[in-house]
């Protein structure tokens, strides 16, 4: 397991909390530990997956929404060893656009 900057930045938990640690049971939400196990599993079987959203909790139980893409890693031979993510907070612009709808809904609902 590896655990970059950013990912202690944005989580608030740095690499030595995290290594050894189950991703999913312990930083998941639990209503999304079966989609983004499969998200991971599927990686591990060699299918990726691209623009996955699921939410995590910082160490202080902040909500963060992520967007994930998930790669299979392999050694030399082609042999699958792990699996990279690359994850994004995307917390303001999902913030940003649940606003947007909002918006959209009072207007429409002030013109009918």
């Amino acid at each position: 397991n590896e655990w970059n900057n950013k990912a202690a930045e944005i989580t608030g938990f740095s690499s030595k909390e995290v290594v050894g640690r189950d991703l999913v049971q312990d930083f998941i939400t639990e209503e999304y530990h079966v989609s983004v196990k499969a998200v991971l599993d599927n990686a591990l079987a060699g299918q990726e997956a691209a623009n996955f959203e699921f939410p995590l909790y910082t160490k202080d139980k902040r909500r963060v929404e992520v967007l994930l893409n998930a790669t299979t890693r392999r050694d030399v031979s082609g042999k699958v060893v792990g699996v990279i993510g690359v994850g994004q907070d995307i917390t303001e612009r999902k913030s940003a656009e649940e606003e947007k709808a909002r918006v959209a809904q009072e207007l429409q609902t002030f013109i009918d």
